[in-house]
């Protein structure tokens, strides 16, 4: 069996699998923040016309190169949410901060 890898690795394309050892999809996409090593989830194809659904980081299991294992069955996956558009980041403005100039 092979080694375990970063989710730094993943890429579209992968295989998915279930804790019941059946094929979920494909990774459609890797959610997260490279830049601060924070992930957040995985967008999973199950297949041609269907939409990709999210899966928490808490999901995934065993991570290897070219396949990444989830910890639910094939029953649970088909009930997660569709993924949508990522959310926008919070804007934050200067204007409404209450901290005062430092003194001389």
């Amino acid at each position: 069996m092979a080694d375990p890898v970063s989710w730094l690795l993943i890429e579209a394309g992968w295989k998915v699998v279930g804790s019941d050892g059946s094929v979920l999809g494909k990774i459609h996409e890797v959610v997260g923040d490279m830049g601060t090593d924070i992930f957040n989830g995985l967008a999973v194809s199950p297949g041609l016309l269907r939409s990709s659904r999210y899966v928490p980081a808490e999901r995934v299991g065993r991570i290897v190169e070219g396949c990444v294992e989830l910890d639910l069955d094939e029953e649970t996956f088909g009930r997660l949410d569709e993924h949508g558009e990522a959310p926008t980041s919070a804007e934050i403005r200067s204007d409404t901060t209450d901290i005062e100039p430092e003194r001389p």
